[in-house]
Parts: structure tokens; C-alpha cells; sequence
């Protein structure tokens, strides 16, 4: 029987060939869909691999104490974990100036494990916003040195700044000079301040009042001439606050030769020198005149001397080269020299020194000295 006798006419029978074609086009179209998507799969997430050895890990670095009254110690604990696959351990905790302290923390700790590294922090003498450091050194090979900090605002009833005038004159050119020291009050209560004191005559204090009960200036003015090489003086103010009673701020001159030598000496190893050694001398001049240098060397052979003029008239450097083999012998006086157009700095000297090994310790000569008594009469008069 013809398809066309079951379907009654052709039309009928063309509509229904149609539909069976879009059917298994449909079907195989899905299938194909399907096999796309199942034949590349997604790429799975990379495992987490724990890595060996220690590893430190702290809950936090930075601490805000938030603010806190001038005086008072801001104590905090660091917690750290060892989340790394071997002990760790802790090998120096260095803050980073002296007015913070690191207590006794935990010097070796094993995986999973924590422990704390105890920091303090001394307000006294500090004012306004601060920030304070210190660093952790561990045997963690990704971070061996952690930097951990301390910051805040201390509090303080009244503010100086700063706390020490100092001054740096030459004794060439010794001039009057001042400094101001500014003092701010942050009472509620207007602030009076009174007996201004001052021991020393090289210094003059005089107070200016710039705000009424909340600013003043405190002027020094260290005096010339100064004949030692440092001057200081302490100068005192009374205040009018119960919180802060006295004022102290220091007077500080040093005095400066016009020629300046660093360092004063040369000290070398042992001798003979296994290899060539080189050394750096800077000079520095802060007289009115330009300075010259020539005719660098050492007064024994052997050694070079080579002179840098890093500022003109003002800042040298002389690099001197010991060569190998260079030994001072026993007795004998070795400096490096140069010659300056200074009238009191007119040669430079330097003087070099080497240690002595035992054999050339033995070697050197020895001086007797002669008895300063007459000997003893021998027995039986003779």
C-alpha cells in the first residue's frame, strides 16, 4: 500500500513527511548541543597547595591606641600564627627608637601554633600624632623581616616645640643667633606663664605672647663669643596649669673647628695584608674662605692617596689605598697628609695604625733601662 493511500492525499501526506523531518532534525540538533558541551568539560580549580617550611602569618601589623594623655605606656600584643609546615622562629624583635620596648615574645612556635611578640610604647615626651615601629626578624623565607607599628595621639596638656634649641656656630665666625620655641596651651582654661629663667649669660630667653592664655614664643639667643666647644644651659618657665607645673626647654651650642677630619685615625688589620685595602678620609670646611688642598700622600712608600673635591672649596674626600703586603714595622709612624691654604690647618695629618701579630711583637726591640740603684756590697768586703 502507498504511503499516499494512509495519509489520504498528497498534501496531507507532504505536511506530515515535513513534520517528521523537523523532528529528527530537532532531535539530532540536541544530541549535537549536548555532545559540544560535554566534549570539552570546564577546567577544574587549581588545588591549594600548602607551601613547606614556616610561615608567619599576624592577626594584624598596625595598632591605633586611638589617643592617649602624655605619660602614659601603650602596651599591645601582636598574635602571630605559624601556618607554614616547620617551626618557626623567631630570632630578634628591633624597635625602631628607644622609647618603645619589646617584651619577652615567643622564640619558636610549631605549625598551627601562635604566639605574641609584646610591644610598648612610652608617651612621655611626645605630642600630637605619632607612629612607632618595630621589626621582626624570622626564618620564614618569604618574610623574613615583618615591620609591626604603634600610632596614635598623645595628648598633652601643653605643647612645646621643640624641646632644645641648638645651635652649630665655627669658631671662626661666631655670630648672636636665635631660635624660637613655640608653646601652645590645650586647656580649656586660659594658661599664664611666669618666672622665666635662664642660668647661663651665653644665653638670652625673652617670652612673647602671641594668643592671649593659648600661644606663646619663647626666643633665645645664644650670645657670642663661646670659648668651649659646647655651651648648654636650661631654660625654665612656670605655668599656671596643675597638669604641667614647670617648662623646660635646653640650650645647646656647639662649636665647630672651621676644618673638620673624619675619621681622626686609620686602623688596619694584621700585616702583611692579604690583599689591598682601600680607605676614605672626608674633609670638611665651613671657614669663610674657600679651602685648597694639595700634595696628598703617606709618609711611608707604598700606600696612594687620591683627593675627590665633592664641593667645591667646601668638601673632599681623599681615598687612600694600602696595597697588598703593606705592613708597618714595629716602631715606625705612618700618616696620611695634606696640605691646605688654611693658616692653622696649614698640613692635615691623619695618622695610621696597624695591629701587630705575635712574631712582630716579639721581634721589636726592647729597651733595658739601667739600674738607678748602686749595686750591693758583695760579702766579706769585696
Amino acid at each position: 500500500m502507498h504511503d499516499e493511500a494512509i495519509y489520504g492525499n498528497v498534501s496531507d501526506f507532504m505536511k506530515m513527511k515535513l513534520i517528521m523531518r523537523l523532528m529528527v532534525a530537532g532531535t539530532l540538533g540536541g544530541i549535537a548541543s549536548c555532545w559540544a558541551q560535554t566534549k570539552t568539560p570546564p577546567t577544574p580549580a587549581a588545588p591549594v597547595i600548602e607551601s613547606s617550611g614556616p610561615k608567619i602569618q599576624f592577626a594584624d601589623i598596625v595598632y591605633d591606641f586611638g589617643k592617649v594623655n602624655s605619660g602614659e605606656a601603650v602596651k599591645h600584643d601582636f598574635v602571630f600564627t605559624n601556618i607554614g609546615t616547620a617551626r618557626l622562629e623567631i630570632k630578634d624583635v628591633r624597635p625602631g627608637c628607644g622609647c618603645t620596648t619589646a617584651g619577652t615574645w615567643d622564640k619558636q612556635v610549631e605549625p598551627g601554633k601562635t604566639g605574641i611578640i609584646p610591644l610598648q610604647f612610652n608617651s612621655s615626651n611626645f605630642g600630637g600624632v605619632v607612629a612607632k615601629s618595630a621589626t621582626v626578624t624570622c626564618n620564614d623565607p618569604g618574610q623574613s623581616n615583618v615591620v609591626l607599628q604603634i600610632k596614635g595621639t598623645v595628648w598633652r596638656p601643653i605643647d612645646v616645640t621643640p624641646t632644645m634649641a641648638v645651635f652649630t656656630v665655627t669658631s671662626e665666625t661666631q655670630t648672636n643667633e636665635t631660635k624660637v620655641v613655640r608653646i601652645v596651651s590645650n586647656l580649656d582654661d586660659p594658661l599664664t606663664l611666669s618666672e622665666l629663667q635662664c642660668s647661663n649669660q651665653s644665653f638670652k630667653a625673652e617670652l612673647k605672647t602671641v594668643k592671649e592664655g593659648k600661644e606663646f614664643e619663647l626666643q633665645i639667643t645664644a650670645l657670642a663669643p663661646f670659648t668651649a666647644p659646647t655651651v648648654v644651659a636650661p631654660v625654665t618657665l612656670k605655668t599656671s596649669s596643675p597638669k604641667m607645673p614647670t617648662i623646660s626647654v635646653t640650650a645647646y651650642v656647639v662649636v665647630q673647628q672651621p676644618v673638620v677630619v673624619m675619621p681622626t685615625q686609620i686602623t688596619l688589620p694584621a700585616g702583611p695584608l692579604a690583599a689591598a685595602m682601600n680607605h676614605a678620609i672626608m674633609i670638611r670646611n665651613s671657614s669663610t674662605n674657600p679651602l685648597v688642598l694639595s700634595e696628598a700622600g703617606v709618609t711611608v712608600p707604598g700606600p696612594e692617596v687620591t683627593v675627590h673635591e665633592t664641593q667645591p672649596g667646601r668638601l673632599f674626600n681623599l681615598a687612600v689605598t694600602f696595597p697588598a703586603g703593606f705592613q708597618i714595622k714595629p716602631g715606625e709612624k705612618v700618616e696620611v697628609t695634606v696640605k691646605s691654604n688654611h693658616p692653622k690647618f696649614a698640613l692635615i695629618k691623619v695618622p695610621v695604625f696597624q695591629a701587630q701579630t705575635p712574631a712582630a711583637a716579639a721581634a721589636s726591640p726592647v729597651r733595658f733601662v739601667p739600674a738607678t740603684k748602686p749595686p750591693l756590697p758583695v760579702a766579706g768586703g769585696k
